[in-house]
């Protein structure tokens, strides 16, 4: 039994490797919680939670396969690759996406020098997000990730900026003829450094949340620098369909 524990777990490792998630995506699950407020969009945690949910439906499987008292004949234990999880959908993705400057209903005008598509997204219908490093490697970290939110999803954002003014976190910025917030979101308790994020109005039904990797922004050297980008970025930040 302990060697089919083993495997079991194996398995469940295997399943969970090749999920892609931002690396402060630990962060803003506990700051969301901290809240009371709901996030939605990083599809790696849902499916690392199914996967993890399924763990004790293995063990019971296997613990069901000892003797019974039934007098009939008992089923043999399952098979090893019975075991693995199935029915879980793909993650959608935006497909291929060229360069990654047009994505969902947008375009991106302005990176800084030197990134470029990372060959990741993640497609929710009314939230979907893509992301940009020095590599285009897709497994890994991201330096800019930019995040589309429509529709019914425009509410929850304009909710957490809400939470951002109440609580004096953040100033608003314009941009051209739209609005922003600029923010550090989820600064550690520890003192580590957040997410340098700035929040764009692109309408009526259309929220931009363009986000910096803490790594990135130290990478830029000072404040003022990557205040200097997010701005930039978000200026060229357009709309291809309403």
């Amino acid at each position: 039994m302990p060697a089919l524990e083993d495997r079991i777990r194996r398995l469940m490792a295997e399943e969970t490797a090749g999920l892609h998630a931002t690396p402060d995506l630990g962060e803003r699950v506990v700051r969301s919680a901290r809240r009371k407020r709901k996030r939605g969009v990083f599809a790696a945690l849902a499916a690392t939670v199914v996967v993890a949910g399924a763990a004790p439906a293995y063990l019971t499987a296997a613990a069901g396969s000892g003797p019974t008292p039934i007098v009939t004949e008992t089923p043999p234990p399952p098979a090893i690759d019975d075991l693995r999880p199935t029915g879980r959908p793909a993650e959608k993705t935006l497909g291929d996406l060229g360069d990654g400057r047009q994505f969902g209903n947008v375009r991106v005008g302005y990176l800084p020098e030197g990134l470029q598509w990372k060959r990741w997204s993640l497609d929710h219908g009314d939230s979907y997000t893509t992301s940009f490093d020095y590599k285009g490697d897709r497994n890994g970290f991201y330096c800019v990730q930019i995040f589309v939110h429509e529709n019914a999803a425009v509410l929850e954002i304009d909710d957490r900026v809400s939470v951002h003014r109440q609580e004096g976190e953040g100033e608003e910025v314009a941009v051209g003829d739209r609005s922003g917030y600029a923010v550090v979101q989820n600064v550690g308790e520890d003192g580590t450094k957040g997410t340098p994020t700035f929040f764009l109005n692109m309408g009526e039904n259309r929220r931009a949340e363009i986000m910096f990797s803490p790594v990135y922004a130290k990478d830029l050297g000072s404040a003022e620098a990557v205040n200097r980008e997010l701005r930039k970025i978000a200026e060229g930040l357009t709309a291809i369909r309403e």
